[in-house]
């Protein structure tokens, strides 16, 4: 008798193991909806994301510019195409013999690919090599242009004024530039000037 019992046993354990298998995982799969991520989590998936970045802008082989950010965020796949500097934004302008000519510091920017345009906000200080000094909330560099704009409030700093005013043009080394609205300007001895 116990050689029938092993005999039906060793047919039944193969294809009842195969019939546990099968009910663990058609057990496993649920469509629990409360468990997926946010939207917002989801629509993350378009952007890309990486630390420390630096870009070189170069023409004709010559370096032009350099950008470094410490967080960068870039979405293709928005309308229109942007990068994300999120945590600080520093360029460098550079003349033909690769002397620094100008440098553009914020705390965050966004890049628009199509358009060339860098809109830097929120501290934003452009210093040139005379160390002349402009500063503003928001700045518009374009890089095509080679020219920086803005309709916030300035205030720049030059040999011993300060001139201060609404809306700025100016070439990206930032030795010449324009203040639309002027609203005053300030006599000062370098002695007055904060040092930093």
């Amino acid at each position: 008798m116990n050689y029938f019992v092993n005999k039906i046993l060793n047919r039944i354990q193969p294809q009842g193991f195969c019939l546990v298998v099968c009910l663990l995982i058609v057990s496993a799969c649920k469509n629990d909806l409360s468990k997926l991520p946010p939207e917002n989590t989801i629509q993350d998936l378009d952007n890309d994301r990486a630390t420390d970045v630096t870009f070189i802008k170069s023409e004709n082989g010559k370096v032009k510019a350099k950008l470094h950010t410490k967080d960068y965020v870039q979405n293709q796949n928005a309308k229109p195409p942007y990068i994300d500097m999120l945590n600080g934004l520093k360029v460098e302008f550079f003349d033909d013999s690769l002397k620094v000519e100008s440098t553009l510091t914020a705390r965050t920017a966004r890049y628009y690919i199509n358009e060339q345009n860098v809109i830097a906000r929120d501290s934003v200080v452009v210093v040139n090599s005379k160390g002349d000094k402009l500063q503003t909330e928001e700045l518009i560099w374009n890089s095509k242009l080679e020219r920086i704009f803005t309709e916030k409030f300035v205030r720049i700093t030059k040999d011993d004024q300060i001139n201060y005013g609404e809306g700025l043009e100016a070439t990206q080394d930032f030795k010449w530039f324009r203040i639309k609205k002027l609203r005053g300007s300030i006599p000062v001895s370098n002695t007055d000037l904060p040092l930093e």
